[in-house]
């Protein structure tokens, strides 16, 4: 299904742990940082060390992440519209015919984009 992070990978484990212990270290600033807020249209793909925190897509509201060791990817879970300029062809009989459309896309699962 989904890449999930290992609980018994002690390298990963050990680089979890310092990173908590800068945020401890650093605490009057840390939530400054650590705290992120996803709106009500997005979602937040938080990967742990390049791998896809158990917990899926965090959001809408609140969320922590470790700044040493998460990658944040937010996604717009909105339908999104692109208009696509006008195009004129030309067909067999000789007419002219103006040709134009608009681009529809939605999201349907964030952690998969």
């Amino acid at each position: 299904k989904h890449f999930q992070m290992d609980e018994d990978d002690t390298c990963s484990n050990v680089l979890v742990f310092i990173s908590l212990l800068l945020c401890l270290i650093f605490l009057p600033l840390t939530p400054f940082f650590i705290i992120k807020v996803a709106s009500q249209y997005e979602r937040a793909v938080v990967l742990r060390l390049g791998r896809v925190r158990s917990g899926g897509a965090a959001g809408p509201g609140l969320y922590f992440y470790l700044p040493c060791t998460d990658e944040i990817h937010v996604v717009d879970m909105r339908t999104v519209s692109f208009d696509v300029p006008p195009q004129e062809v030309l067909t067999r009989d000789s007419v002219t015919v103006s040709v134009d459309a608009v681009v529809y896309f939605r999201i349907q699962d964030a952690i998969s984009s």
